[in-house]
């Protein structure tokens, strides 16, 4: 059969500009379940210059159920790929509720559900799988994320940076609120929930500060990531001895699951793996396996500093990051 798709328009490096809008803050809201999930964005945003452009947000796949500036609804248009607001003020707080479907989401992009657990892949350009956003790498924000669910069906709920509160919800639900102080682009967002096991240990950075690590699995296969744990280990060891690179964070968390389309992502503070570098056994594992599993812990421990807190400012600059940090691992 023959194509009839209207090809992608050719994006050139020469033809860059700064984002029209830029966001300092984001709190996200996610309600888990089967049937549905709804996501709440409350962002404080800013014009970027003098001008007169509309907001334009990225977004695909979704529900919008809501949008409000400054507690009102303006006038909008919404399209397949984009929500297009066409007057703002300067400065303003705009509200975005939106419904997605992870259980249905076959592309593994976005959030979605696999394997019974609910986790996110959002670079490259993933996170407008979840809500309205300037989906783009030189928007950098700090984010801080409720996450809701029943406990019994994700007792695990992770997200980037540091905990901030947990507790109990009627109904049979719980929460977990996660704040990552340093901004990052959309691409670097992560969220996991579900049943894991997990195996943990407290490492001490030179200038004595205490950082909870932890690799979290699928049940039944905690024991087969005792070697990652140690590779993480001597990773964050290299990075401070060779160059003075301390890890910035309380907690350290890697997810690994046997359903993810890459081999790992180094989102801020909760990296997510294909579960094929994280697990091995004497039994059944070769010294190349033992190999990969080091050089790809260390390279997504190392994209902290050489890919999330000096990041890419475009896509062009993908070889960049990567380079640096393949050159370091």
């Amino acid at each position: 059969m023959m194509r009839t798709d209207t090809p992608p328009k050719a994006i050139y490096l020469k033809d860059y500009t700064p984002p029209p809008f830029l966001t300092a803050h984001i709190d996200l809201s996610f309600n888990i379940s089967d049937e549905k999930t709804l996501v709440s964005a409350k962002s404080k945003m800013r014009r970027n210059g003098k001008h007169k452009e509309p907001l334009k947000l990225n977004g695909e796949h979704l529900k919008l159920l809501s949008v409000k500036i400054n507690g009102k609804e303006p006038e909008y248009e919404v399209d397949e790929k984009f929500l297009t607001i066409h007057k703002t003020p300067d400065e303003f707080t705009l509200e975005i509720e939106t419904e997605i479907d992870p259980a249905t989401n076959t592309r593994l992009e976005g959030l979605y559900k696999s394997g019974g657990n609910w986790c996110t892949q959002c670079e490259a350009e993933g996170f407008r799988r979840i809500t309205y956003f300037i989906d783009r790498p030189d928007v950098m924000s700090v984010y801080t994320t409720r996450i809701e669910a029943r406990q019994d069906e994700a007792p695990i709920l992770l997200g980037n940076g540091n905990p901030q509160e947990k507790g109990t919800l009627p109904d049979g639900f719980h929460y977990a609120v996660w704040h990552d102080p340093h901004p990052k682009p959309a691409y670097l967002f992560a969220l996991v929930g579900g049943r894991l096991d997990h195996i943990a240990q407290t490492f001490t950075t030179r200038s004595g500060k205490a950082v909870e690590l932890a690799i979290y699995v699928e049940p039944g296969k905690s024991e087969r990531a005792r070697y990652a744990m140690d590779a993480l280990v001597r990773s964050m060891i290299w990075d401070e001895e060779t160059f003075g690179c301390e890890y910035d964070l309380d907690v350290f968390n890697i997810v690994a699951v046997s359903d993810f389309n890459m081999g790992a992502m180094e989102n801020k503070g909760l990296n997510i793996f294909n579960d094929k570098y994280v697990l091995a056994s004497p039994e059944t594992a070769t010294d190349g396996d033992y190999a990969g599993i080091e050089s790809v812990i260390a390279h997504e421990y190392f994209h902290n500093w050489t890919g999330n807190r000096i990041t890419c400012r475009d896509w062009f600059q993908l070889c960049l990051k990567e380079g640096l940090t393949v050159f370091r691992d």
